[in-house]
């Protein structure tokens, strides 16, 4: 029996029958409102359904039919990455812009900064290393050169860098106040017995304990501005702080989450050695073969995505997702279970995003293709599974002198991320 025959057990394929009925146009959404966008993906989705189900009805290959379903499976990944980027600005815009319960020192903090921000006033240098300190924005008066910006720029940096990088959005984040994060875990070696009343206790085993170290690298942007548009009381300094920095750390520190070789920056998912999940150990990730050589196999295609979910333990697998590139995303959205069910599930409410197997499914383009040898596919509790570390503080180093007339802000930050729990991520390898 085809392993898609179990999909109806662990996704519920009835949702695809309330979807609106398929339509020949597809409408784009015409607004940036989350709802809008759900609706247009889901009358998409039925658009796709349709000429996708015509081509596998056909019995000869039509190019331009094909070509209409890679337009439309096109469509689909643009609408619900403008859905990603809607739910962030709606859970931003639920944060509010100037956080609440800062402390009177934060706020003075701010009001000088802005000041220097602006001016680059050298007899204001000395209230900023003490308020940093008072405002509890870092433990050290000025030990990497520049300043500690205030709370709400910061927030709105790491706002920003949520709708960029999907790891931040999956993983476990914590801030820090050092150089690094280190965490005992408990691999097993523990044992026990049953006894009777009077029986001897014999010695058991102890745990064996292994360490996890996660060491931060520094990411930098150095935007600039004129003198102009700083001394214009209009510009919002914390938003075109978090405008200029913020996409281009997000880049950076979204390809080491997923491909980083842990020298200087994080240590991505895919840096780890990967063996079959059968031979697992500590200190690797597990993985499943696709059944195709360079891809999935050419029949049942999905038993791969069958066989990746349950290599996963039950108590990782309920907060589990996928974590796949759009490219491979759009190959998925083409298969059906054994009852005629397509697998992916467009997102039916705000704040979710499309699901296949009942999981969802989240999509970085840092995540390699099809190819022989390639590892495409990540699924797991990724909050259990990979930890991402923040050292407390992003600093401006404040430069109007290198580029006349041009006033640059060195901005740095101190991220680092690794792997902290080895059996809660397995990974998908294009292997036959």
């Amino acid at each position: 029996m085809k392993k898609v025959a179990t999909v109806a057990i662990i996704a519920a394929s009835t949702a695809l029958a309330t979807m609106p009925r398929a339509v020949s146009a597809m409408p784009m959404a015409k607004s940036d409102d989350p709802i809008d966008l759900i609706k247009s993906i889901q009358t998409t989705f039925e658009s796709f359904k349709e000429a996708n189900d015509q081509a596998l009805k056909s019995k000869v290959d039509d190019a331009v039919l094909n070509e209409k379903i890679d337009k439309i499976n096109a469509d689909l990944t643009t609408l619900t990455k403008a859905l990603d980027a809607a739910n962030v600005a709606l859970a931003a815009a639920k944060i509010g812009g100037a956080p609440d319960g800062i402390s009177p020192e934060a706020a003075e903090h701010s009001s000088v900064f802005n000041t220097w921000f602006r001016k680059g006033d050298r007899a204001i240098d000395a209230d900023l290393k003490d308020l940093s300190i008072k405002a509890e924005l870092t433990t050290q008066s000025d030990p990497d050169g520049g300043y500690v910006v205030p709370i709400e720029m910061e927030r709105g940096i790491e706002r920003v860098l949520g709708t960029v990088s999907a790891m931040r959005g999956m993983a476990r984040v914590i801030r820090i106040g050092t150089s690094g994060y280190k965490k005992l875990v408990n691999v097993g070696g523990a044992t026990s017995g049953w006894v009777g009343e009077e029986d001897a206790r014999p010695e058991t085993d102890t745990p064996t304990l292994r360490e996890i170290a996660i060491n931060t690298g520094e990411i930098y942007a150095n935007p600039a501005a004129t003198q102009t548009l700083l001394d214009d009381a209009m510009i919002d300094i914390a938003e075109w702080l978090a405008e200029e920095v913020s996409i281009e750390f997000a880049e950076q520190e979204g390809e080491a989450f997923i491909l980083g070789n842990g020298n200087k920056k994080p240590r991505g998912i895919l840096a780890y050695d990967a063996v079959a999940n059968a031979s697992h150990v500590w200190g690797k990730l597990g993985f499943v073969k696709t059944g195709g050589a360079s891809g999935f196999a050419a029949s049942d295609p999905a038993d791969a995505l069958i066989d990746l979910y349950y290599s996963l333990k039950k108590g990782y697998r309920n907060n589990a997702s996928f974590l796949t590139s759009d490219a491979v995303l759009g190959t998925m959205r083409k298969w059906k279970d054994g009852e005629g069910n397509y697998l992916w599930s467009p997102p039916s409410a705000v704040a979710e995003v499309g699901s296949i197997l009942g999981k969802p499914i989240e999509t970085d383009d840092n995540m390699p293709g099809l190819g022989a040898g390639n590892l495409p596919v990540a699924f797991g509790d990724f909050k259990r599974g990979y930890t991402i570390v923040d050292r407390i503080g992003t600093r401006v180093l404040r430069d109007p002198y290198t580029n006349k007339p041009f006033v640059h802000f060195y901005t740095t930050k101190r991220v680092g991320g690794g792997v902290t729990n080895f059996e809660a991520i397995k990974l998908l390898k294009c292997s036959a």
